[in-house]
């Protein structure tokens, strides 16, 4: 509990917190590749869905490796094709400019969650776990998903370890803190913090998703209390024997942790305003001075929690390092095979997934809203929704000021699919996977990766389409 676990790839929230101008210094001609260099991406995906279910001893000793693998399928042949130079390039882009703010912006949420307990026993009655839903749903659009998710997942898993069924309140955490919550400020989710930094007002997704997030959010807690009070009544629910029996007051312990969280917020804030455009270059990929400054905030904050924190406050928290090490491995082999990928859907309608980008355009050139909606929503679910956002905002035209008014439906829709539709599965968004690592480390068992996509789309997927027919026709 002493040693920050090895940090190494990728951003989503910290592709939030780089200018999106990085991008192109390893950038990779998208229109010269053909569909099969997507197969590791494939692989790891469906490594993740079927390994933990057909080879589980194999998956929980090895799941590194077998990251390892996937991301190795891609890039040797890719060295062999292209040149070792242009390999080592995208591999140092992907280091610098995406895995290692990400790691260190989930690894300082982590450890600072980690450290404010919760004291006495809040008793997971379906009001009560209704309420924390709610109220992560608010916190999310403030402090981002993946900081609300980490600051009320612990003391929610606490609440309901008397009860015999809890996978399903972890499921519906992740549908509305991890992803619906975050739609209201660019601080919530990487793609509107994206589209901030592009020139989109600040306000401009409250004031104009917030009857959207309104109706999901509140059709998913209405949900959410029926079943929970089904369970609650009819399916012998709570336990003989309250593992965390009530000893202490309701209150807060490792309270400085609060202020070590606003910050967080308050670096990743600064990344992405201030301007002072001062780069290094770095085997051709440019790291900027705020985004540096942030990382080395960052980590001083994560050592600052770990040396301010009393060690009986980890331990009530039951703290350790276990989920933040699946997830660093697993987005590491993710994010280095969906590079192709996201290169593919770059190069537009001339590249190979031309067929997926003309769908969003009718025939008389104007954009078609509601595949605007499905499409971005349906890549967001399996890729980064942050670059998913950046390519149909680019194909809807690029600009804000025209995205804000004439076209404001257009990016209300790519908004709305990238935040929204994370939650389709487990690694549509960074939160899920940790929150999901997180809740099995506390013994809960969670559904699979096909298991979670059950639930999604029996919920979320019904949902999603009355929204389409309300909102983006």
């Amino acid at each position: 509990m002493n040693v920050l676990p090895s940090v190494a790839r990728r951003s989503l929230f910290a592709l939030l917190l780089v200018s999106p101008g990085l991008a192109s210094a390893a950038s990779i001609d998208g229109s010269s590749l053909g569909p099969w260099w997507g197969l590791p991406f494939a692989g790891i995906l469906l490594s993740i869905a079927l390994l933990p279910l057909l080879a589980p001893q194999l998956w929980h000793h090895h799941y590194g490796k077998i990251s390892a693998a996937w991301a190795l399928a891609f890039l040797l042949p890719f060295a062999a094709l292209f040149g070792a130079s242009a390999a080592a390039s995208n591999l140092v882009h992907a280091l610098l400019a995406e895995y290692i703010p990400f790691i260190i912006l989930l690894t300082a949420l982590f450890t600072v969650s980690g450290g404010i307990y919760i004291r006495g026993n809040l008793r997971g009655s379906p009001g009560l776990n209704t309420a924390i839903l709610g109220i992560g749903a608010v916190l999310a659009s403030f402090m981002g998903t993946t900081g609300a998710s980490m600051l009320l997942i612990r003391p929610l898993i606490r609440a309901n370890d008397n009860r015999k069924h809890v996978a399903h309140v972890v499921v519906f955490f992740i549908f509305i803190v991890s992803n619906a919550g975050g739609s209201l400020t660019p601080l919530g989710d990487p793609p509107l913090f994206l589209g901030f930094l592009k020139g989109v007002d600040f306000f401009w997704t409250l004031k104009t998703l917030f009857p959207e997030t309104l109706f999901l959010v509140g059709s998913l807690l209405v949900l959410f209390y029926l079943l929970d009070s089904w369970l609650f009544r009819t399916r012998e629910e709570v336990r003989p024997i309250d593992p965390t029996p009530v000893t202490r007051s309701i209150g807060f312990d490792g309270s400085v942790n609060f202020a070590l969280l606003a910050a967080v917020v308050a670096l990743v804030l600064m990344s992405g305003v201030w301007k002072p455009g001062i780069v290094f270059d770095v085997w051709g990929t440019e790291v900027g001075l705020p985004g540096l400054l942030r990382d080395l905030g960052l980590i001083a904050i994560a050592l600052l929690s770990l040396r301010l924190t009393p060690a009986q406050v980890h331990a009530d928290n039951q703290f350790s390092w276990a989920p933040m090490q699946e997830v660093a491995k697993l987005f590491a082999g993710i994010f280095l095979t969906i590079i192709p990928v996201i290169a593919m859907l770059k190069a537009g309608a001339d590249g190979p997934f031309g067929a997926v980008v003309r769908l969003v355009t009718q025939p008389d050139g104007s954009p078609d809203v509601l595949m605007y909606f499905w499409i971005t929503g349906a890549l967001s679910s399996f890729l980064d929704n942050a670059p998913t956002y950046l390519v149909f905002f680019n194909t809807a035209g690029g600009d804000p000021q025209v995205l804000m008014t004439t076209l404001a439906p257009t990016l209300a829709a790519i908004s709305a699919g990238a935040v929204f539709m994370g939650a389709n599965s487990y690694i549509g968004n960074a939160p899920n996977l940790m929150v999901k690592a997180i809740a099995e480390d506390r013994g809960v068992k969670m559904p699979s990766f096909f298991g979670y996509m059950l639930w999604s789309g029996g919920i979320l997927i019904p949902l999603f389409v009355i929204m389409g027919l309300i909102w983006f026709r």
